[in-house]
């Protein structure tokens, strides 16, 4: 086995195969050629070849988002790691352990008008677990470094090499431990001088790498006071955000659903169901908003306490009511952190949501209320509504959203786009089977095909992405790669520009509004697949929605795409007629 001649590439392999980092994304270049060779020449690693950084970074992303393992991402020097930024946003606010490996020049070569060259050290400051910023080796190149920065070289060149050694020994182990402990992002920037290209057969440097540390077991603090609060609340409401699929146990979810003094609001992301559940928040928030009545239902809506957990929330108009009517007390669940949405964080139980239920359901008791029996005759006549409206609209966003999401197979990993995709998701029930993802760390539309791709390498199940145009245009270099199996589905809601945009209260149907908001385009994703060898399928009516449907999910022997073209003047028209409609439910209710 070939190994690089540059110490600090060795010792950088060594770590992330002792510390089990079995996923390597590579980007080509010149400045990482020493980290290539170490990771491609063992066969303990399984190397992937991405040439788009960015969506190199967003396919790591997807492979950590399944493995609950951190995935490295390695990069030349230069712009190319910037292009790892909105990855790795993601990742840090969705808390996925990505290993950022980046080569960079020797430090004396910055700043000075050297090609290919940026301050890569603390880049990511903002958005990283943690920053390793290596020493590069004295002991490889010794000539340069002697002609160009001398000062670099103590007593000796032995005594020097020895001490920066035992101090990258210590830096990466800091950094793929909070990876592997906090599932944080983490940078490890990695200076190399030429020559890069030179192998040795042996093995140069014998680092003492340490297990990982376990993670400090935290103590769950004396809940007998808050259980105490929540038995004497008749409103009590649990709302759930991104959450992994068989996350949390049945036989708590079923304590929530079956207490008549809690609603349990959940969204698409959070992978949770019960027949007791309230699944889509805007069907019943949008309709009290049109109600004459509506301070008098919010109040009724509102709750004494709210308790919280998995991540961000998608709906924009749960948050504006929790805002506006917050809880007496908002107590909120996880290991890390404990965002204050609502500007009523009282409390954080700095545990993982099993540990906590398994104490608190010792202590609650169910409380009579008609809290759930209120909001859930009201649920149940707003599906119905949802129905009929759904039998009487023709062709448009809504309507092909309803159609997918009856028809998505069981056991499918669905991924969603942002911006509409996953928006209009909401507004309908899935499979239990389904698993559901998305970025909405960020809830930005970049990375959401590459996310896909990379989060489908060791799915045993088929996975479905369904994206609008927009955020499929804007990664399709997410299909630039080798690596998509010939059971991956995409579906594209090509609405011709951001039409999510028209649902906005100010706008104004204007050539502005249509060229810097909407930003209106004619383009088909037909050639795409023409380009990636994908079959294509084709929808512009409800007809042809239906058949190509019923064989889209057939086996093939190449991945498929399916296009399903939408009026752009008519689906905001068509969203905001929905929430009119079923609002007549709250009449005299």
């Amino acid at each position: 086995m070939k190994y690089s001649s540059i110490p600090l590439a060795q010792l950088v392999v060594l770590h992330c195969k002792a510390k089990g980092i079995v996923n390597i994304v590579i980007s080509p270049g010149s400045r990482n050629a020493p980290l290539i060779l170490g990771f491609t020449e063992d066969s303990f690693f399984k190397c992937f070849s991405i040439v788009d950084e960015r969506c190199a970074a967003f396919f790591a992303l997807g492979i950590a988002q399944q493995l609950k393992e951190p995935v490295a991402v390695v990069c030349t020097s230069g712009s190319a790691l910037l292009n790892y930024y909105p990855a790795i946003a993601e990742a840090f606010y969705s808390t996925i352990p990505l290993v950022v490996i980046s080569a960079d020049r020797p430090s004396y070569k910055i700043d000075i008008g050297d090609g290919q060259t940026i301050r890569q050290d603390n880049v990511f400051q903002r958005h990283i677990g943690y920053s390793a910023n290596l020493e590069q080796d004295v002991s490889h190149a010794t000539d340069r470094v002697e002609k160009y920065a001398p000062y670099l070289i103590g007593s000796s060149i032995e005594a020097t090499q020895k001490k920066i050694e035992d101090y990258n020994n210590d830096e990466l182990h800091k950094a793929i431990d909070t990876a592997l402990i906090l599932g944080l992002p983490v940078h490890i920037n990695t200076p190399f001088e030429e020559p890069l290209y030179d192998s040795v057969d042996e093995v140069m440097v014998f680092p003492e790498i340490s297990d990982v540390a376990e993670n400090e077991c935290l103590n769950l603090e004396d809940i007998g006071d808050f259980a105490a609060i929540w038995n004497a609340s008749d409103k009590k409401m649990v709302l759930v955000g991104v959450n992994d699929p068989n996350a949390v146990e049945q036989e708590f979810l079923d304590v929530l659903a079956n207490d008549p003094s809690v609603i349990v609001f959940t969204e698409t992301t959070s992978n949770l169901h019960h027949p007791n559940f309230f699944a889509s928040i805007d069907s019943i928030v949008a309709p009290i908003e049109k109600c004459k009545e509506k301070d008098e239902l919010f109040l009724k809506l509102q709750s004494d306490v709210l308790l919280t957990f998995g991540g961000l929330i998608v709906s924009k108009k749960i948050k504006a009511f929790l805002r506006q009517y917050q809880p007496k007390h908002h107590w909120h669940i996880d290991k890390l952190t404990a965002n204050n949405t609502f500007f009523s964080l009282s409390h954080h139980f700095k545990t993982d949501v099993n540990r906590f239920f398994e104490k608190f359901k010792e202590r609650i008791h169910n409380v009579e209320s008609g809290y759930f029996d209120f909001w859930n005759l009201i649920k149940l006549k707003i599906e119905l509504k949802r129905t009929e409206y759904i039998d009487k609209i023709d062709l448009s966003d809504m309507l092909a959203f309803s159609h997918i999401s009856n028809n998505i197979p069981s056991h499918y990993q669905l991924q969603l786009a942002n911006s509409s995709a996953v928006r209009y998701a909401q507004l309908f029930d899935l499979n239990s089977s389904i698993k559901v993802f998305c970025n909405r760390g960020t809830s930005g539309i970049d990375g959401s095909t590459s996310t896909a791709i990379g989060a489908s390498i060791y799915s045993k199940n088929p996975t479905l992405l369904i994206t609008g145009d927009l955020s499929f245009l804007y990664d399709s270099n997410g299909l630039w790669n080798n690596y998509i199996r010939s059971d991956f589905r995409i579906i594209v809601i090509n609405n011709q520009g951001g039409g999510i945009f028209r649902i906005l209260p100010e706008m104004e149907d204007s050539s502005n509004f249509e060229r810097f908001f909407e930003t209106k385009h004619d383009f088909s994703v037909r050639e795409f697949c023409k380009l990636y060898n994908f079959n294509y399928l084709f929808s512009d009516s409800e007809e042809s929605l239906k058949t190509a449907t019923s064989v889209f999910y057939e086996p093939s022997e190449r991945p498929v795409l399916f296009e399903v073209l939408t009026p752009r003047l008519m689906n905001d028209k068509i969203l905001l007629g929905y929430f009119d409609f079923i609002s007549s439910v709250l009449i005299n209710h």
